[in-house]
């Protein structure tokens, strides 16, 4: 099958780590590879933001990354990309009509669905949609804040009732899409999954203290990610230290992490580690003794998947995709969001039980490695793919079912 990923902002080339390059760039470049590696030919579209960039990079076998000519060859943050969107799907709509037509479209967040919509009315090839974040959950959390483009919700809804597919990573998102209007029965809950040949618990850790407790957390520099509810937390969890992987040089946050570490007296117990090559992270994950995943609302959450493939337990805000990965008393603890008394105590009490310590561990590495290959999410789209190919093919030759 031929297959076209749509990712207008987050490149599977990317480095992660940057202001707009996190979870969404690995889910699509493992998702690229697990699809390719079922034998299906994949073409990731992206916006070029460099002229140096070729038109076409062949990643690896059955994998081709595909720069897209649509606004200023430069970087440009993530919610200002939506004027050139029109420009993406006319451009896709062209690529289409020639030697190279997808089977599917599958669209990546939900300014790619605007192109990709585009471009399928002229086309017709079928749409499937994964949103990764929802702008009703963030303008719900974040308000005044929120600094998505005001057209951002209404677009939303038009392109999930537009598509052939919507792809739900978690049961919470699931109900918000039956909010905004998309129709259930075109709802498939297919959550992402993880990479169990990188992380894995054997091979080399990080160097540590020895003696000292490490709670680690990893995730993009933004405020909803929940860091300062885990500094503030720290003071209930004494001789432990907390180790922060992400962000960029000179991010304000760090510095608000590092003011609100020595109020609190914990300054020496937090260590900010800054972005991290994606070969390293297994180390740091398997250094820890617990991941703490804090935070406010979460659409899936990849790197809790990633530690607990590296048989570390997790203690987790229970929002979103959390409540799925993680099985409360079972794989990790699930406290509420923002709620550093609450964050403080399951951390405490984690990290001074070490049989508990451990059969979570044990508990988290089968539960990854069992419900989350990516193999088993690649299969399931396949499915979905060749449903809505078949249903779409049938619409346009008139056959019956």
């Amino acid at each position: 099958m031929r297959i076209a990923l749509i990712s207008e902002h987050a490149s599977p080339l990317a480095a992660l780590g940057g202001e707009d390059a996190g979870g969404q760039n690995t889910h699509v470049a493992e998702l690229a590879a697990a699809l390719a590696d079922a034998g299906n030919d994949v073409r990731v579209y992206t916006r070029r933001d460099d002229p140096a960039l070729p038109e076409c990079v062949a990643v690896r076998p059955g994998v081709t990354v595909v720069h897209v000519p649509a606004g200023p060859a430069e970087q440009v943050p993530k919610d200002d990309l939506l004027p050139y969107m029109g420009a993406f799907g006319d451009w896709l709509a062209a690529a289409w009509g020639g030697d190279w037509r997808p089977d599917v479209a599958h669209a990546h967040f939900w300014m790619s669905g605007l192109a990709t919509v585009s471009a399928a009315q002229q086309t017709g090839v079928p749409v499937v949609q994964t949103y990764h974040a929802l702008g009703v959950v963030k303008r719900r959390h974040q308000g005044d804040k929120d600094t998505s483009p005001a057209q951002r919700i209404g677009y939303e809804r038009a392109v999930g009732r537009a598509v052939d597919a919507v792809v739900s990573q978690c049961r919470d998102e699931t109900a918000e899409l039956l909010r905004m209007g998309v129709p259930a029965n075109r709802i498939a809950l297919i959550p992402s999954g993880v990479d169990h040949e990188r992380f894995t618990p054997d091979g080399p850790a990080e160097p540590r203290e020895p003696g000292r407790p490490r709670i680690l957390s990893v995730g993009r520099f933004v405020e909803r990610k929940g860091f300062l509810d885990l500094v503030r937390a720290l003071p209930a969890v004494p001789g432990a230290e907390c180790v922060i992987v992400g962000g960029v040089p000179g991010d304000p946050l760090a510095g608000r992490l590092r003011e609100l570490a020595a109020e609190l007296g914990v300054a020496d117990r937090l260590r900010l580690v800054g972005a991290v090559k994606p070969g390293d992270m297994a180390r740091w994950y398997r250094s820890a003794d617990v991941l703490a995943a804090t935070p406010w609302y979460e659409p899936f959450g990849l790197t809790p998947l990633e530690a607990m493939a590296c048989g570390v337990p997790v203690v987790g805000t229970a929002v979103g995709g959390l409540r799925d990965t993680v099985v409360d008393g079972l794989t990790g603890d699930l406290v509420p969001p923002r709620d550093p008394r609450a964050l403080g105590l399951a951390l405490r009490r984690l990290l001074r039980d070490p049989v508990r310590r451990l059969a979570y561990g044990s508990a988290a590495l089968d539960r990854a490695r069992n419900c989350y290959p990516w193999s088993r999410a690649a299969d399931q789209l396949s499915t979905l793919y060749a449903r809505v190919s078949g249903v779409r093919d049938r619409e346009t030759t008139g056959a019956v079912a």
